[in-house]
């Protein structure tokens, strides 16, 4: 059989329990009883030494068995219950129940743990008391899972389309769990590029690590290309690296079932239970169960735009302590974490004395522009870009994801570039880079294959600016760049406030003094905290007053000023005469309700005699940051942003000016700075429009067909006058 053949016979069991449990629970009993049958098919050939062994040392007086029972095994867990595989559980139908959970009791302690995490124990009451346990495990009893049969790659690719189909049961966020295969292999082939050589040296010992591991085909197809080389639809695309060297493989994943899946399936990859043992459970983000340890490799698919509120309080706590926790650069919007992640691997990578580390994370658009200068997002891009740890941005074509259509972009990152490469970033377009599928699965269309992954590596190995392709387009096959090389400086700006003066006009017309009513600070004359009696007198003093102001206001000369403190003086003669101390702010209510923008006013000032600057006309500026020195001046103005100001702002409005006080939280010096990376902005194709004749006779054409469609419905005949 085949994968997908088995992937249909194991769902088919839907058939069996959909009167039972809902769609979203078929897991429940699936992926369990697809993990036992898989531990019973393994264990199968061994089981009876196990027994006869574990009686051996029992009449020895032995009572810590678990190392030689697991010699006996084979593996580094084993089972002995007497209920030696799924046919003998069979055979006794009325104590099934029990017996099945007998025979989960019999593995060693690390295995049991793993199939506790199913809360399969529920389950099986559930089954049992619905009469359709015995059919559910015969049918998984039928089934031959043993690695001789299905080998484990395959059945690494089996536990990810059946989570595949309950993600889309339950409708969960795309790339949750797990990454297809060829976007995989692609990852590990750009992760590994360059370091062939130190990889081939005798005595080679490697870590690579996943910090939301889902089932671990990230981490297992990493070890598989540095040991066993990449395949592909049976055949050898590329040999192994290096055969002898030591992989030890870590991860981490906060959801159960998934875990205990990963977890299972590394237990038989690896007899020595190394690799089983280094997958932790729990969420990554609040609690890093491999915190005191550097890796050499570290890749990941985080999921995409999911919130990190359940782990707020632990992440914001590591924030604040700054350079010492992991997510001091800054914080990312609370309903996406993926850059957390990044933040996370960063941490966890070796420092170049040790050997210097290589990431490779693959994460939707948003973390390229998501949030302006100053924001967590931007100061997460600043911390990459500024530090140079990052190498190369790849897109990657749609449609690629059995959950999602978007487009994605692997972010590669090092603290161990080569020289050549020092504060640059390549950017590489291979959304064209993809063959179709000849059958989907869900949403996924497109396969990216070893040939177009091999031109996709080449793009980075040859790190050449303006390197083509060809592509096809509507006018037919087209050499298009798809390689960039920029400083890492290009992605930067300045982020400055461009202030321009207030002006305004003044006049106590019958109009203007209307406008007193809808400011706050002259309303609240009439109103009053106070409760009875003195609440009322208390209003009604109010009432009184706001009439002597509008009185005194009316008798105010109907002229147009054009400056605040001429006006002002005559505010402050008529309030005097009408013998009214006026308040600040209802002084300040009065000018505002008086008073209308002019640009041919006299600016407004301050009392320290500086102009005021008018919200209304504020704006911004983005600077893009030069890539060399930027020396500021006496007022803390980088030399680009006052060069930019004079060019381009000055010409068009000579009052306006840079406001200083707003200022770069790191450097210090005025303007925010900020980091984005518009993908597409540097791949960038510019089609002309259509000829305008061409255009013109289209409309033509459409015009004459309307008529004509009109004609028959309104049977005109042909040649009358419409």
């Amino acid at each position: 059989m085949t994968h997908t053949e088995i992937v249909s016979f194991i769902w088919d069991v839907a058939n069996l329990i959909r009167d039972t449990f809902k769609r979203g629970k078929y897991q429940d009993v699936i992926l369990p009883l697809t993990v036992l049958r898989r531990l019973d098919c393994v264990l199968a050939p061994t089981k009876e030494k196990v027994l006869a062994r574990k009686a051996e040392l029992r009449g020895m007086g032995l009572e810590d068995m678990d190392a030689q029972l697991k010699k006996a095994s084979g593996f580094a867990f084993y089972n002995t219950s007497r209920y030696l595989d799924f046919q003998v559980l069979l055979a006794d139908a009325p104590a099934l129940a029990a017996n099945l959970r007998n025979y989960i009791v019999g593995f060693s302690d690390e295995m049991r743990e793993v199939i506790e995490r199913f809360d399969f124990d529920n389950t099986i009451s559930k089954l049992d008391e619905s009469q359709l346990l015995y059919q559910v495990v015969e049918r998984f009893g039928t089934l031959d899972l043993h690695p001789d049969v299905v080998d484990n790659p395959t059945m690494g690719t089996i536990f990810e389309e059946l989570i595949r189909k309950f993600n889309e049961a339950l409708d969960e966020n795309p790339g949750e769990h797990f990454t297809p295969r060829d976007v995989v292999h692609l990852m590990v082939e750009l992760m590994l590029a360059g370091d062939e050589e130190e990889l081939t040296r005798p005595g080679t010992v490697r870590t690579v690590y996943d910090p939301c591991c889902g089932s671990g085909g990230m981490l297992m197809i990493a070890k598989q290309h540095i040991l066993e080389g990449r395949p592909q639809n049976g055949k050898l695309m590329r040999p192994p690296i290096n055969r002898d060297a030591e992989v030890h493989l870590f991860g981490q994943e906060v959801n159960p079932e998934t875990w205990a899946v990963s977890k299972s399936d590394f237990f038989m990859k690896d007899p020595t239970g190394h690799d089983a043992s280094n997958i932790a459970f729990g969420s990554v983000l609040s609690n890093d169960r491999h915190a005191d340890r550097r890796f050499d490799y570290l890749i990941a698919n985080p999921p995409y735009g999911k919130d990190w509120k359940r782990d707020k309080d632990a992440v914001k706590a590591e924030h604040e302590r700054g350079a010492a926790g992991r997510f001091g650069p800054g914080l990312p919007r609370i309903s996406d974490g993926q850059t957390l992640f990044l933040l996370h691997m960063l941490a966890r990578a070796r420092t170049p004395e040790e050997g210097g580390t290589r990431i490779a994370i693959i994460m939707n658009g948003s973390p390229l522009f998501t949030g302006d200068a100053g924001s967590g997002e931007s100061e997460i891009r600043r911390h990459i870009l500024e530090n140079d740890l990052l190498e190369a941005l790849i897109a990657l074509p749609e449609q690629l994801f059995y959950n999602t259509g978007i487009g994605t972009y692997i972010w590669l990152l090092t603290n161990r570039k080569a020289p050549e490469r020092a504060g640059k970033v390549q950017l590489s377009d291979a959304t064209s880079f993809w063959t179709p599928r000849k059958k989907s699965l869900g949403d996924k269309r497109r396969d990216i294959p070893a040939e177009r992954a091999a031109d996709i590596v080449a793009l980075l190995r040859g790190f050449r600016d303006g390197e083509t392709r060809p592509v096809l387009g509507d006018d037919g096959e087209e050499d298009v760049p798809v390689s960039r090389v920029f400083p890492a400086t290009r992605f930067g700006f300045r982020k400055i406030t461009v202030e321009r003066p207030l002006r305004l006009n003044f006049q106590a017309s019958e109009e203007r003094i209307a406008r007193l009513d809808e400011q706050t600070a002259f309303a609240n004359l009439a109103r009053s905290r106070r409760r009875g009696e003195a609440g009322e007198r208390a209003k009604a003093e109010g009432r009184a007053l706001q009439t002597a102001i509008k009185t005194a206001l009316e008798s105010m000369p109907d002229d147009l000023y054009k400056g605040r403190e001429a006006f002002a003086a005559e505010l402050d003669a008529a309030m005097e005469k009408a013998e009214i101390n006026l308040r600040v702010p209802v002084r300040k209510a009065i000018l505002k309700a008086l008073s209308e923008r002019d640009e041919t006013a006299e600016i407004c000032r301050d009392a320290h005699g500086h102009p005021e600057p008018d919200p209304e006309l504020r704006d911004t500026e983005r600077v893009p940051l030069p890539d060399g020195d930027d020396p500021a001046d006496e007022e803390g103005v980088p030399r680009s942003v006052r060069e930019f100001f004079d060019r381009e702002v000055k010409p068009h409005a000579d009052d306006a000016w840079i406001d200083t006080t707003k200022r770069d939280r790191r450097d210090g010096e005025v303007g925010l700075v900020g980091y984005e990376i518009n993908f597409n902005r540097y791949f960038y194709r510019f089609k002309p429009p259509r000829p305008l004749e061409e255009i013109e006779a289209d409309i033509g054409a459409i015009g004459a067909e309307i008529v004509e469609m009109l004609r028959e419905v309104a049977r005109i005949p042909y040649g009358s006058e419409s």
